[in-house]
């Protein structure tokens, strides 16, 4: 189409960034809407003047606030603990010839494969009994679904970050030896820079999976970890819903997720390719 009709091409990527956009641009106009307005015709518009009484209603809920602070403490959290094990999980993958590691490898993405429903029960009963000892218990803590989002996110981020260390020659552990350096001063200083790229798009990614995830953080909290996009529930009730205010939120939990984003794009872009063409 570049070549062709550069005029189409632009076309094509206006449609896809308009599908794109748009269900964002909606969920912003019933969020400034009072709800008398959310089932006029046309209602797609916006209005003159905005309500923003629903974004104020949200910041001053200590609730809410509470549960956005719990997911940025938790996807966070898991974030790091993902990146860190998976690094170091694929550094041993790439660089020793350890016996059955292809086997390893794949056992680790079955986890990935299965839907959450399937480890719900085993966890709530972990979490529930097995793991309570005393006073001391996991279920409904923030440490305690940090744990539990690794069972999907530590086997997306060896998935993700293998190719990364794959790519790196291990000549350049070798050189490092032979000048006297550590085992982890090699991992620190000679491989942990060069795959930085990688480790920022592994970071993001687990981070995103970790502050969207509904299903597990609905069951196996209560009130003291729970996060923010279980509270949008809250305002599903048998006298109706609160649309305005689910959309406010909702906008919330966008921010972050953007911000990061944004702070970590060159490297996405270069953790995407890299590995990908070895010279």
């Amino acid at each position: 189409m570049r070549k062709g009709n550069p005029w189409l091409s632009v076309l094509f990527w206006v449609l896809i960034s308009f599908l794109t956009l748009f269900p964002i641009y909606w969920l912003f106009v019933i969020s400034v809407k009072p709800a008398i307005e959310l089932f006029t015709t046309p209602s797609v518009w916006l209005s003159g003047d905005l309500y923003w009484k629903n974004y104020t209603d949200v910041l001053n809920d200590r609730t809410l606030r509470g549960y956005m602070i719990n997911s940025l403490v938790i996807s966070s959290g898991n974030a790091i603990l993902c990146t860190t094990l998976g690094f170091l999980a694929c550094y041993a993958l790439s660089r020793f010839d350890l016996p059955g590691k292809e086997s390893v490898f794949f056992w680790t993405i079955t986890n990935r494969m299965a839907p959450p429903a399937v480890f719900l029960l085993p966890l709530y009963l972990l979490m529930t009994q097995i793991y309570t000892i005393g006073d001391f218990k996991l279920a409904d803590t923030r440490i305690g679904m940090i744990l539990v989002y690794c069972t999907f996110n530590l086997p997306f981020a060896i998935w993700t970050l293998r190719p990364t260390l794959d790519a790196i020659p291990k000549e350049l552990d070798e050189a490092a030896f032979v000048d006297g350096a550590s085992p982890w001063k090699v991992i620190s200083e000679v491989v942990f820079p060069l795959a930085r790229p990688g480790l920022a798009v592994t970071l993001i990614l687990t981070w995103v999976f970790a502050w969207n995830e509904y299903l597990l953080a609905a069951t196996l909290t209560n009130f003291n970890a729970r996060t923010l996009t279980t509270g949008l529930s809250e305002y599903v009730t048998t006298t109706g819903t609160n649309w305005g205010i689910m959309a406010a939120i909702s906008v919330f939990t966008l921010i972050p997720a953007l911000i990061v984003f944004s702070l970590v794009q060159r490297h996405i872009v270069a953790g995407l390719t890299f590995g990908a063409v070895k010279g």
